[in-house]
């Protein structure tokens, strides 16, 4: 089958345009009366129709599941599954190494066989995705939920004004590509379908059914999901340790269904390189079967990010998220918000009938009379300094006080001495207090 006919099977269809006025079907509510008009009608069929076919057949017992079809099923499943990561994802989507055209051509021949859409399909698609994440554009948008990230956005007509496109001369130019793309309806039949079904028939007891529907239907279903939690599931669960600014997470678990790809976030800030864990313990096989392939002469130029770079993204985003936690926190009046009093105002209120007990530390008057029971070095110690500058005796001279003994004299402050304004200015910087110097003025 020509490429016109595989574009028309794997792109949005495009019959809408602006002149006819008209809202696209993806725009109108559901009825009754139009809900089958929504549908992406091929793949529901081979999504979601086949799939049930093939799990009616095994569960019922229609057809029993051998122990050399279950071995040989799995084993297809790695063979194939790993075509995608390593191939469709890290290869020609990003770009983060070289093969030779053998392992290229694996790639596409088993890539074929997980019903997936051809590589210059899937690689566009997935370009995108990476240029508009989280926005309309987005082929599978995790904003609009976790069922349409995950299989909605297949199952469901796209809105073509919503159509983006993305470079990928580069695909054009590898003829391996080219070959799969031309010939992937056939390819993907014989590949999915066929020859599992004559291997299992052929070696392991005439069992072709069985191949059909274990090494075939069931398995495909299996990558297929695999695959999908990559849209779905690693933007929702886990960390986001390099950038909260959209949804893609690292978690463990997303990375062990999904032959290592579940370190998401890692990814969508670093896509050229070619690991997606960058940890000894974190669980990418894909990374490994890369770097074997490069040992063994079929891959080279493995691109990795610098440490550095990486670093740096791990120490901003660590930052963000201490000063969210950090702006959440009370300090204690801020300098603009007390007012400024001179010497003879401190004496004053200090004498005065209030009853106040008021202490000077770094330029800042505090009311420390409900504290003084409460003080750990005794009433008497701190009484000593009422109507005093007690800073020297704070800061080290009598005891040097821990940073919470700064945070609660924070919430005593009640002046500015103006003869000590700077002092007063220079320790709420060193505690990284804001506040608005022009005010102080």
């Amino acid at each position: 089958m020509g490429s016109k006919e595989i574009t028309q099977l794997n792109l949005p269809n495009t019959s809408y345009t602006p002149e006819q006025q008209q809202p696209h079907i993806s725009e109108l509510p559901w009825t009754i009366n139009n809900w089958y008009l929504k549908i992406n009608w091929l793949n529901m069929i081979l999504v979601v129709f086949i799939p049930i076919i093939g799990f009616y057949l095994a569960i019922s017992k229609h057809v029993p599941l051998q122990m050399n079809i279950l071995y040989f099923s799995l084993a297809y499943y790695v063979i194939a599954g790993i075509t995608i990561t390593a191939g469709y994802h890290r290869l020609w989507s990003h770009r983060s190494y070289v093969a030779k055209w053998p392992l290229r051509l694996l790639f596409a021949l088993f890539g074929a066989a997980n019903v997936e859409g051809s590589i210059k399909w899937w690689a566009h698609s997935h370009r995108i995705h990476h240029r508009y994440t989280d926005t309309p554009r987005d082929p599978y948008d995790a904003r609009k939920g976790l069922w349409y990230s995950h299989m909605g956005w297949m199952l469901l007509k796209p809105n073509p004004k919503y159509r983006a496109r993305a470079d990928i001369s580069d695909l054009n130019d590898d003829w391996i590509v080219r070959f799969q793309h031309r010939h992937y309806i056939p390819l993907m039949i014989f590949m999915s379908y066929i020859l599992p079904t004559l291997i299992c028939g052929k070696f392991f007891n005439g069992d072709y059914l069985g191949g059909f529907v274990y090494a075939g239907i069931i398995r495909v279903f299996a990558i297929q999901q695999a695959t999908f939690c990559i849209n779905s599931m690693a933007h929702y669960l886990g960390d986001q340790p390099f950038d909260d600014k959209r949804t893609p997470r690292d978690n463990w678990l997303t990375a062990l269904v999904t032959f290592g790809e579940g370190y998401h976030n890692f990814h969508h800030e670093f896509p050229t390189d070619y690991r997606n864990a960058i940890k000894w313990y974190q669980y990418d096989p894909t990374k490994v079967f890369i770097y074997m392939t490069s040992c063994l002469g079929l891959a080279n130029g493995l691109k990795k990010f610098s440490q550095n770079a990486i670093k740096q993204a791990l120490v901003q985003q660590r930052e963000k998220k201490l000063l969210k936690f950090k702006n959440n926190v009370h300090w204690g009046p801020t300098l603009d918000e007390l007012p400024i009093w001179d010497k003879n105002d401190f004496m004053n209120e200090v004498n005065s009938n209030n009853n106040r007990k008021l202490v000077i530390i770094s330029g800042i008057i505090h009311d420390v009379t409900n504290y003084t029971k409460e003080h750990p070095g005794g009433e008497k110690l701190l009484n000593s300094a009422v109507g005093k500058d007690g800073t020297r005796a704070f800061q080290g001279g009598v005891y040097r006080h821990s940073n919470s003994a700064h945070n609660v004299l924070a919430d005593m402050r009640i002046a500015i001495l103006k003869e000590k304004k700077d002092s007063a200015i220079n320790f709420v910087k060193r505690r990284g207090e804001k506040f608005d110097k022009q005010k102080l003025e």
